[in-house]
Formats: C-alpha cells, sequence, structure tokens
C-alpha cells in the first residue's frame, strides 16, 4: 500500500514536471513565432544557405529541444486523458418565453438583455480562474446559468448548465477555461442571433 502511494505520487510529480515544461515550450514557441514573423516582415528574403556548426554547448541545447519534444507528446497524451469539454451545444432557442405567452418580440428583448449581463460576468470570471477561486467562478457561473435557463435552451444555457455542473465538484484550470473559451464563443453566437 505504501509503496502504491510512493508511485503515485511519483507519477503525479513527473505530470507535473511535464505540465511545466509543456507550458514553457509554449510561451517559447509563441515568443519565437512573433520573432519569426516580425523578422519576416523587416528582413529582405535570402536565397543563401548558411552553414551551421555546432560548439559543444550547442549539443545540449539540442538535446534539450529533443526532451522537450518527447516532453510535450506525453502533455498531449494527459490531455487526451483529462478530455476537455466540448461545445456541441444546438442553437440557443427561446421557445421556453413563447410558450409562456410571451410575444416573438418581446421573447427576442429579454434575450438580448441576456447578453450584456453575460459579458459582464466574463471579465469577473477571468479574474476569478487567475486567482484559482472557483467558488467565486461558480457563483458567477450560477447566476448568469439561471437567466440564460430560463429565457431558453440549447447553447449559451446548456453550456452554463454544464459548466455549473462541472465546478460544484472539479477544480481543473484547463477545463475550467476550456468552459470560459466556450461561453465566450457562445455568447458570440447569441449576439450575432440576437441583435438587429
Amino acid at each position: 500500500m505504501l509503496a502504491l502511494t510512493i508511485l503515485s505520487i511519483f507519477i503525479l510529480i513527473i505530470i507535473l514536471i511535464i505540465v511545466a515544461e509543456y507550458r514553457n515550450e509554449k510561451k517559447y514557441q509563441a515568443k519565437r513565432r512573433t520573432k519569426t514573423t516580425h523578422n519576416k516582415k523587416t528582413a529582405p528574403k535570402r536565397s543563401t544557405v548558411k552553414k551551421v556548426t555546432l560548439e559543444p554547448d550547442s549539443t545540449a541545447k539540442v538535446e534539450s529541444k529533443v526532451e522537450s519534444k518527447a516532453e510535450l507528446k506525453a502533455e498531449e497524451a494527459v490531455a487526451e486523458i483529462k478530455k476537455l469539454p466540448e461545445a456541441n451545444y444546438p442553437k440557443f432557442t427561446h421557445i421556453r418565453l413563447v410558450e409562456m405567452g410571451l410575444s416573438e418580440e418581446e421573447a427576442k428583448e429579454f434575450v438580448s438583455e441576456l447578453i450584456p449581463q453575460i459579458e459582464t460576468e466574463i471579465p469577473l470570471m477571468e479574474a476569478a480562474i487567475k486567482e484559482f477561486d472557483f467558488h467565486k467562478m461558480e457563483q458567477l457561473i450560477h447566476g448568469i446559468k439561471g437567466s440564460a435557463s430560463n429565457l431558453g435552451t440549447g447553447g449559451v444555457s446548456d453550456l452554463l448548465d454544464d459548466c455549473n455542473s462541472y465546478l460544484k465538484t472539479g477544480t481543473d484550470i484547463d477545463i475550467i477555461e476550456a468552459y470560459l473559451e466556450h461561453l465566450v464563443h457562445y455568447t458570440e453566437e447569441l449576439k450575432t442571433q440576437y441583435t438587429p
């Protein structure tokens, strides 16, 4: 039993190291892409090939990059196991309001009032994520979930319901960030659908 616990801790530490290296590699690649893009715009095109000689110190850098690629593949395997939420919700519909007796125009007006409410909450959610304040995030999602669910089904309403359910027990930052990205996307869809 003790050996199993130690093995579990060791595996967890390895996964954390891999995740940290993966994030560092992503930052490095992003910086490199912006530099490359900037250099392509400003530097004249050359058709000559440069000869590169490796010094003993640069061999270690190449080995480090090879290790980083192996760690990247390991991180991708961990991400597959993690299973980030997918956003395959049907289009939002306000049929619930019409069934309650509102006219089509009144129903659309109520839904259009939901959009600024969500847009106001998104920066607060981003701040809660940065602070790892999952309770606050759950409260924010819960508040707008109630409004969205009362107005209709599908789209942003279903997304908020799923996110709220996850936040009651889940604390994986990658999953929470994925839900937030989906919320931004579905809010834009709602704007397109209900803004004249």
